[in-house]
């Protein structure tokens, strides 16, 4: 089916999908959610082949979809309207959904991010079509798959093999009426500014440079274990990875070997293997963008801690570069195994540091005192700040940037009214 045929199937499917009860929908999500548990390990081993994210953690990456998805198909209808109180007999608002959705997806997370998106706004009784990135074809045309063998009418998720050139001509079609975006700061950029010109919602989730803020009253064995997985799962590639450790100067010389130790703990190893805890990135291209990166930090003054080495194509030795404020790395985001070290010399420095860049997706902050913690909720600037944990995404909770990590929100009750008008019913 051509692409034009497919956004046709996609409007035909939507003029009915919306009519059909939050109710049934949420029947099918749940059929969902078991075809996802069912196929968990054959759908993980196509993730690993595709982008190299070693087994377990793409098995555990398809329970997180079986979860959030088995959230949504359990959760309470906030669809229907909503009763106002004024003088008006009749005073509403109904929430009415929008029509066919782009997802634009990338690769770091399969099946995660396309899912995080298509669930929510086809409970909201949108239907979608999905750009996945090209190494994730694959992936994409198994989602389909999954949605048709959960009962989905034909039409309501599909998956379009189409490049960048092409989304500009899907976005400006009539029948797509909104676009998410995960992704760039590039991308973001470009894809907002055509729905923005076609007048068509835009939501965005883009880069992040998360702070793990240890601070001296923290938990130090678990801050280090906890601190090496947030830099280094997922290859180092996550938007919302903890990137810079900002560590307060009167606790350096105890906490940084501890994280140094726990951080040598992860090895390039063979993916298909379960007890392999680090892999190789998901293209050359990307290992070489990060050894570019590490050799600019190192130019305008960054020291070594551990030297990143290229093993192979795709496989780096993690490494770990002390950084002071001012060099131009701050400014950008390190997509791998590569983290950095600032030295903070109080509570009101590290919130400085943490502050100090383009984004505002997530930050992390170790410390057991409850007046310092609510210092760092009330003044970080970042959608999520996460206390005494790794910070990472939960289906019942809102997730979504500040400043250039972009906006909209992904995840929670909340999600469900990004892709639907607001209708005002009103009379006597």
């Amino acid at each position: 089916m051509n692409l034009e045929n497919k956004l046709a199937a996609a409007q035909k499917s939507f003029e009915k999908w919306k009519n059909v009860s939050v109710q049934e929908r949420q029947k099918l999500l749940l059929q969902l959610a078991k075809q996802l548990e069912k196929n968990k390990d054959k759908l993980a081993k196509n993730i690993t082949r595709e982008m190299n994210k070693p087994i377990s953690q793409a098995i555990a990456e398809i329970e997180k979809c079986a979860l959030m998805t088995n959230y949504y198909a359990t959760a309470k209808n906030i669809l229907q309207p909503e009763k106002i109180e004024t003088e008006f007999r009749l005073s509403e608002i109904h929430y009415v959904p929008k029509g066919v959705i782009l997802g634009v997806m990338p690769w770091n997370f399969p099946f995660w991010q396309a899912l995080r998106f298509a669930v929510p706004a086809i409970l909201s009784g949108n239907t979608v079509v999905l750009k996945h990135a090209s190494i994730c074809f694959g992936s994409g045309n198994l989602i389909e798959k999954l949605f048709r063998e959960a009962g989905f009418p034909k039409g309501v998720f599909q998956n379009l093999e189409i490049g960048h050139a092409e989304v500009k001509k899907v976005l400006e079609h009539p029948a797509v009426q909104g676009v998410s975006l995960t992704g760039s700061e590039k991308a973001g950029a470009e894809v907002a500014s055509i729905a923005g010109k076609n007048i068509k919602k835009s939501l965005l989730e883009l880069g992040g440079s998360d702070a793990f803020i240890i601070l001296d009253d923290a938990q130090f064995k678990k801050a280090a274990e906890n601190g090496a997985k947030a830099r280094l799962q997922n290859c180092g590639q996550a938007c919302n990875a903890g990137k810079r450790f900002i560590i307060q100067k009167n606790i350096e010389e105890k906490f940084l070997p501890l994280f140094i130790k726990e951080y040598q703990k992860y090895v390039p190893g063979n993916p298909m293997k379960k007890e392999t805890n680090l892999s190789g990135m998901a293209r050359p291209d990307l290992a070489d963008e990060l050894e570019k990166q590490y050799e600019k930090a190192l130019k305008f003054g960054a020291e070594i801690i551990l030297p990143l080495k290229r093993l192979s194509d795709t496989e780096l030795q993690p490494g770990l570069i002390k950084v002071k404020a001012g060099n131009p790395i701050l400014q950008e985001e390190l997509f791998g195994p590569l983290g950095m070290i600032m030295i903070a010399k109080d509570d009101k420095h590290a919130v400085e540091l943490a502050n100090d860049i383009p984004f505002g997706l997530s930050n992390s902050v170790w410390t057991k005192d409850k007046k310092r913690q609510k210092f760092f909720i009330e003044n970080l600037e970042s959608g999520t700040v996460s206390i005494n944990k790794i910070s990472s995404s939960d289906p019942r909770l809102p997730f979504g940037g500040a400043k250039s990590s972009g906006y909209g929100t992904e995840l929670s009750m909340l999600a469900l009214k990004e892709f639907v008008n607001l209708k005002t019913v009103i009379g006597n």
